[in-house]
C-alpha cells in the first residue's frame, strides 16, 4: 500500500520517515516533491566517463539524449518503508526523464539519492528546483536489509559494475 500525504507527515513526525530538509508545502496526496541538488555529472561519450558540473544559480542547459546523474537536495529514507523516486509529470511533459531504470529505494537506505536524468530536448535545470516525487510503500513479509552500496553516497554516484567495452 502507498502512504498518503498526511500519513507521510505523521510518519515523519514519528521518526519512521526521514526527509531533511522537509517542506510541508511539498507534500502531495501520495508523495513528496523532492528537489535537484547542486551537482550533476554528464556522461562523456568520447572518454566513457562522467564529468562533474556544479549547477550555477542561473541554471545549466542539458544536451538532448545525454545521460546525466544528479542527486536530491533532501536526505530521504526510512527504516520502515520502501521508497519509489520518480519524475514529476510536468517535467516529463517538458522532455525531462528521471529515474529511467531504477526508481526503487530500498528500505533502510537514507541519503541523498542519485537521480538518472535524460533530456529529450534542451532544458535548463536549476539547483533546488522541484524535479520529482518520492512515494513510500509498506513492506509485506520479513525485511532482509541488503548491504549498503549506493546508500552510502550523497552525491551523484556512478555505477559500481563495469560497463561493457
Amino acid at each position: 500500500m502507498i502512504l498518503t500525504g498526511p500519513f507521510i507527515e505523521q510518519e515523519l513526525a514519528a521518526g519512521r520517515i526521514v526527509i531533511d530538509p522537509f517542506n510541508p508545502d511539498a507534500v502531495n496526496p501520495n508523495s513528496y516533491n523532492y528537489r535537484l541538488g547542486a551537482h550533476i555529472k554528464r556522461f562523456d561519450m568520447d572518454s566513457g566517463t562522467f564529468e562533474s558540473v556544479s549547477l550555477p544559480e542561473d541554471g545549466h542547459v542539458l544536451v538532448p539524449r545525454q545521460t546525466y546523474l544528479g542527486h536530491t537536495t533532501e536526505v530521504i529514507g526510512s527504516q520502515t518503508y520502501a521508497m519509489s523516486l520518480i519524475g514529476r509529470s510536468s517535467m516529463g511533459r517538458l522532455g525531462l526523464f528521471l529515474q529511467v531504470s531504477a526508481d526503487l529505494g530500498h528500505t533502510t537506505s537514507c541519503h541523498r539519492w542519485t537521480l538518472e536524468i535524460v533530456a529529450a530536448r534542451r532544458i535548463r535545470l536549476y539547483p533546488g528546483m522541484v524535479v520529482g516525487q518520492v512515494s513510500f510503500w509498506c513492506n509485506t513479509g520479513q525485511l532482509v536489509p541488503t548491504t549498503p552500496l549506493y546508500a552510502t553516497f550523497n552525491d551523484p554516484s556512478e555505477s559500481r559494475i563495469g560497463a561493457p567495452t
